[in-house]
């Protein structure tokens, strides 16, 4: 191979990589071992795993997965399936696909869904360079109440780009519409609101979206699917690009991922949202088919002109969240989101009650709520961990030591928020 592409050695082809650049150390990879040896590798490392009652959310939350999820998408042509490509690919992955970009629509009261993106913090970054690219501004604002991990891919993904990113105040854990005011210019390409927010409150949308699009800026927003259930679906406040994590609906925590993530946009912009599309249409003989669409806006396609270099789609996780939803109805998921909002205020009202706890309860919040101890979060989160109760996120990367953020989903009992409820008072003394 070195000479044919006519080098002498491999140190020649790698000649004008800087010496201090290089890697001149031994990769850490230790000896094989037998297939037994893996095996009692893989259980020992499983075994590190800590189960318990999950009050922690902040982005991934523990909400049950009905039974038939999981025996669905784990038949062999859906398990194994590759990703499709062309148009004429396994009908029954198009049309699945089809279908979730359907139901996510009709959740988001948006005009047009894709297919998926990796996770929900790659379709927020990718929501804002649709932003950039179709308003020709380069200026992106940030609510304080956006998921800071998201920030951070949203950094990464300026790196080479001419965008600059400004991050608003978040007062009592909410962006005042009149503090967005004066950063409003004609610079401004988007907005970008989380709701419920990272924090678990709602913002006021409807105040903010007249403001963002009188200046002739785009509104983002980030949503909660569970919380479609019971509040206003970002097509309701004109939102122009509607993302989410699709985690909650039917996937696993999975320590992490994978995830997936949902893109939703209004149809003048339909030509510019990332990833793929399935349609729907007829052949010559009048029988429906499946095809992928508009496929000039992928890199495979298009290289360095298409609209985001993300051609694939989380097809698996999709297709979880289509068996979900359709088991699930509209019925079943407001009756999902109803239990995560009482639920979470019945266990907000007994921590409140504890002396000197301070629930911030000033704005409504949906299933997510931040605490304040007069004792190091630390110590209550060990003392519930102590119990088999892992307590919520502690706020430390937010600049708040002694804050912690608590979800409250569907599957947590009476019994169990009383116990925690007890366990703080004990801690506290």
């Amino acid at each position: 191979m070195l000479q044919t592409i006519g080098v002498g050695s491999f140190e020649d082809l790698i000649s004008n990589i800087p010496a201090e650049l290089r890697f001149n150390g031994r990769l850490q990879i230790p000896e094989s071992i037998s297939e037994i040896e893996v095996t009692q590798l893989i259980e020992e490392l499983g075994n590190k795993n800590q189960t318990g009652i999950s009050f922690m959310g902040g982005g991934s939350y523990d909400h049950y997965i009905p039974a038939v999820v999981d025996t669905i998408i784990g038949r062999s042509e859906f398990y194994t399936a590759y990703t499709p490509y062309q148009p004429e690919v396994s009908q029954g992955t198009l049309q699945s696909i089809y279908e979730f970009q359907s139901m996510v629509s009709e959740l988001t009261a948006m005009d047009v869904t894709n297919a998926s993106m990796y996770e929900g913090g790659s379709a927020l970054a990718e929501a804002m360079l649709l932003a950039c690219g179709h308003t020709r501004r380069n200026k992106i604002l940030v609510a304080g109440g956006v998921n800071r991990r998201y920030r951070q891919i949203m950094d990464t993904y300026i790196l080479h780009n001419d965008i600059e990113i400004v991050s608003l105040p978040s007062d009592d854990f909410r962006l005042n519409p009149e503090a967005l005011k004066p950063e409003l210019d004609n610079r401004v390409a988007a907005l970008i609101l989380q709701h419920p927010n990272y924090f678990g409150y709602l913002e006021e949308v409807y105040d903010l979206e007249s403001l963002v699009h009188a200046n002739g800026s785009l509104l983002l927003s980030y949503y909660d699917p569970i919380s479609l259930g019971l509040i206003a679906p970002p097509g309701d406040y004109n939102a122009d690009i509607a993302v989410a994590e699709g985690q909650v609906l039917g996937n696993r925590q999975n320590l992490g991922g994978p995830y997936v993530g949902l893109f939703s946009t209004r149809q003048d912009l339909i030509r510019k949202i990332p990833g793929r599309l399935s349609g729907k249409t007829t052949d010559l003989d009048g029988r429906q088919g499946f095809v992928l669409t508009l496929q000039t806006r992928e890199q495979h396609i298009r290289r360095e002109k298409a609209t985001s270099n993300i051609c694939t789609n989380s097809g698996l996780m999709a297709l979880a969240a289509t068996v979900y939803l359709a088991l699930m109805g509209r019925e079943g998921l407001q009756e999902t989101a109803h239990l995560c909002l009482q639920k979470s205020h019945y266990l907000a009202e007994g921590l409140g009650a504890v002396k000197n706890v301070v629930v911030y309860d000033k704005a409504p919040f949906f299933k997510e709520f931040v605490v304040k101890f007069p004792v190091p979060v630390s110590k209550v989160l060990e003392a519930l961990r102590s119990d088999g109760i892992f307590g919520g996120v502690h706020l430390k990367d937010h600049g708040e030591q002694e804050l912690l953020l608590v979800a409250v989903t569907e599957k947590r009992t009476r019994a169990e928020m009383d116990r925690y409820v007890e366990i703080v008072r004990k801690v506290i003394g």
